[in-house]
């Protein structure tokens, strides 16, 4: 179920170029962050932060190509609206509003544009967030596999936090259980049944962070765990901070079920995609109080999952549940393209 490793410098693009892994921030590297080089590009973070009249705001915008466009537990609409809200809240800022750019095929059942288009309503609803503006455009059969949805959003940041504020020191807590959203689209893409139904974790995660931001906690930066799961998130943060990390493997909360299909199926649950799931980096001090809040708002199953130390700087290290240590790298090839 891998895509095979490929070389790092290549005259193509690959679909591990879009997997969140080390492709991905190669890419970045070498070509956009050199491109469009500015101070709000240069901080690494799920959005832009800048200063407006009357305080500051955070931007995002990010393209949905989720294959298929139902799944177990949503669909490509509501997808896209939660992935582009929780970029703004890992940005520590509320949403204000969406934009919504569809790109449908020749062919597409009215059925599913409706059923997706309700999807997204409803899950704007529950994020609270009107979709202010849009854009639709057709292109010809077989050349957008059914549908793709591009999305921006403007929020007004309230809790300000940044991957710079990290600090050997802090804890890392997860705020639920990692690969249901993974596991739940490789199910559908392969005709796979489990015993028990796995379901996608796509939700909004505002909610969440206000309840952890307003509890008095000391809260440092925030990261949702989509493409690349955990091990990706954590080693961007680590590479942005220049600070180590060091995660327990048994404190990071899988279910049963999931951890059986990744098992089954040969699968990392470190980076297999979440859609409803972060990781919050908090003082020492304030972790239990954080971890509180988060079971408070919401996420019953937040657990401390690690610690940030100050070397080897730019590396994530896991304690195995036998008491070993390995080095959780960023992944080179892609586990599962089309995931979001």
């Amino acid at each position: 179920m891998q895509c095979p490793v490929p070389v790092h410098r290549t005259d193509r693009v690959l679909l591990a170029h879009g997997g969140g892994g080390r492709l991905t921030q190669e890419l970045i590297e070498r070509l956009f962050l050199p491109a469009f080089a500015n101070p709000a590009l240069a901080a690494r973070h799920d959005g832009a932060v800048f200063e407006a009249q009357g305080g500051p705001l955070a931007f995002t915008t990010d393209a949905f190509v989720v294959d298929p466009l139902v799944f177990p537990g949503g669909t490509i609409g509501d997808l896209a609206v939660n992935g582009t809200v929780n970029d703004l809240a890992m940005c520590g800022a509320r949403p204000v509003a969406l934009s919504a750019a569809f790109i449908l095929e020749e062919g597409l059942p009215m059925e599913t544009l409706e059923r997706v288009v309700g999807s997204m309503r409803d899950a704007a609803l529950r994020a609270g967030v009107p979709v202010a503006t849009g854009d639709t455009k057709v292109v010809d059969r077989g050349k957008a596999d059914g549908m793709f949805i591009t999305t921006s959003g403007v929020g007004v940041v309230e809790y300000p936090v940044s991957p710079a504020m990290v600090r050997p020191g802090d804890r890392i807590l997860v705020s639920g259980p990692l690969g249901a959203h993974g596991v739940a689209i490789l199910s559908v893409r392969e005709g796979i049944e489990f015993e028990t139904a796995i379901a996608s974790d796509t939700a909004p995660l505002w909610d969440a962070v206000r309840g952890l931001c307003e509890s008095g906690a000391e809260v440092h930066c925030l990261r949702d765990l989509t493409r690349g799961g955990l091990a990706s998130a954590l080693n961007e943060i680590a590479a942005a901070a220049g600070v180590g990390m060091e995660i327990g493997e048994a404190a990071i909360p899988v279910e049963a079920p999931v951890r059986a299909a990744c098992e089954l199926l040969g699968l990392d649950p470190l980076y297999v995609a979440n859609e409803g799931r972060f990781a919050a980096f908090v003082s020492g001090a304030s972790a239990d109080r954080a971890l509180e809040a988060l079971r408070a708002a919401g996420c019953e199953e937040a657990t401390i999952a690690g610690e940030v130390v100050e070397s080897p700087a730019g590396t994530v290290i896991l304690r195995s549940r036998i008491g070993g240590r390995r080095v959780v790298d960023m992944l080179s090839g892609e586990q599962l393209p089309r995931i979001c």
